[in-house]
């Protein structure tokens, strides 16, 4: 019985221990804020001529449009620059060729001038065709240069006319660019064909898709996604990993963006230092139809191609994104002027295109790495995750050990005093 006691003592003193020690303490964050430029966001309206339909509210679509790009312009931050972009709005013809060449400028991307833009606005008649992928790639254009935040908000009323030049595939062109541009479309009809390609066209880029079919819903979507426009971002860096890590491009903390390929593996080198730890994780978007049951794997490797840590995710159906991450924590080192290792990550997916599915250009995948300081006793975290609290658990393992046996002597001397009596 006076065994039972002593090791019912030490199992819940253990079971303290392990509940005060797992917790790792948390190293400080990096923080690489730059200066950015100002957001800049480009409307482009469909002007073709289904924009006549009389189905908004009991006015045209093309009225709903003007009445909310001028509640827009009215509500337009100081500090975002505005421009409007066309697509349809001046050939009539029936030439096909001529037809997909109709997109233009209306307002410069710019500082504001709202009497000016609301005159141009109230210029537009629907007229032409629906070139919506040449009228994204010129949007791209009007938006180009600078590390602010970059927005197009696309409004259509129809399909695309302009194939084979697929707008879903523009926008993967655009994402694939790795410009931090940002594609929300907003479609007035509710048609299954227009959902899909103008969800498409925004997933590509991590916008959002709207069905749109009141005036006021309209002009309170398009004023969100501009004011969207003048929030801080954080602008990834283009960066191109390599099928080796000999050849890896070596990275310092900051926020990544690539392109990986079905069942691809891409390396990035990073430099960790004794008494620093390594954080790295990482998303892969799915932007395209995939078959069922997939996965994404994130390794750090020495140079050597010995695996150190990994984080790993796997699902299976439908998913927008898949992320995984890991933490390596790099013990001291005795040596003053002790090199840094280098470390390799590994990034793979496991996706599989569905029948009939592109495969170029790869995948957007957005890398963040972050190297800190590292906790005490780093060689500990990394073998055993418990941080500071192994010291702490070894004492409470001894202190349960010492109240063990005071114990089992106290029930003896108790269970001789009641035999004596």
């Amino acid at each position: 019985m006076i065994i039972r006691q002593r090791l019912a003592t030490g199992v819940c003193a253990l079971l303290a221990a392990l509940a005060a020690g797992i917790a790792v303490p948390a190293g400080a964050v990096a923080d690489e804020t730059t200066a950015q430029d100002a957001p800049k966001v480009d409307l482009v309206l469909d002007v073709s001529g289904s924009m006549r339909a009389q189905d908004i509210d009991g006015g045209s679509r093309m009225a709903a449009a003007k009445q909310a790009f001028n509640e827009v312009l009215d509500a337009t931050p100081e500090e975002v620059q505005l421009g409007i972009r066309t697509l349809g709005a001046n050939y009539p013809g029936n030439d096909r060729k001529t037809g997909c060449r109709d997109t233009a400028q209306l307002y410069p991307v710019g500082p504001l001038d709202r009497t000016e833009a609301k005159t141009a606005v109230a210029t537009l008649q629907p007229t032409g065709w629906t070139p919506i992928g040449p009228a994204l790639l010129k949007a791209a254009d009007d938006l180009d240069g600078g590390n602010g935040s970059r927005r197009i908000v696309l409004i259509s009323d129809g399909e695309d006319t302009c194939a084979p030049l697929d707008p879903c595939e523009v926008a993967r062109e655009i994402a694939a660019k790795g410009i931090g541009l940002t594609i929300d479309t907003l479609g007035l009809v509710p048609n299954a064909k227009l959902s899909k390609q103008l969800s498409c066209i925004a997933e590509a880029t991590g916008g959002t898709y709207t069905s749109v079919q009141h005036k006021e819903q309209l002009s309170d979507k398009v004023n969100q996604l501009v004011d969207r426009t003048a929030d801080k971002v954080v602008t990834p860096v283009a960066v191109d990993g390599t099928g080796q890590c000999a050849t890896a491009p070596t990275l310092k903390s900051g926020l990544y963006t690539d392109r990986e390929e079905f069942g691809q593996h891409r390396y990035y080198r990073v430099d960790v230092a004794p008494g620093q730890e390594l954080r790295a994780s990482v998303s892969v978007a799915d932007d395209r139809q995939v078959n069922p049951d997939y996965g994404v794997t994130l390794r750090a490797v020495t140079v050597h191609g010995r695996e150190i840590v990994r984080g790993e995710a796997t699902g299976s159906g439908r998913t927008d994104v898949m992320s995984t991450g890991l933490r390596y924590p790099k013990a001291e080192s005795d040596e003053e002027d002790a090199p840094a290792e280098t470390v390799c990550l590994q990034v793979a997916n496991s996706f599989s295109p569905a029948a009939g599915v592109k495969t170029t250009p790869g995948f957007p995948l957005e890398l963040t790495v972050d190297v800190v300081d590292g906790p005490d006793q780093a060689g500990d975290v990394a073998s055993f995750g418990l941080g500071r609290g192994w010291w702490l658990l070894g004492a409470l393992v001894l202190i349960g050990f010492l109240a063990g046996v005071v114990w089992g002597w106290i029930s003896r001397w108790r269970l001789a005093v009641w035999r004596t009596n």
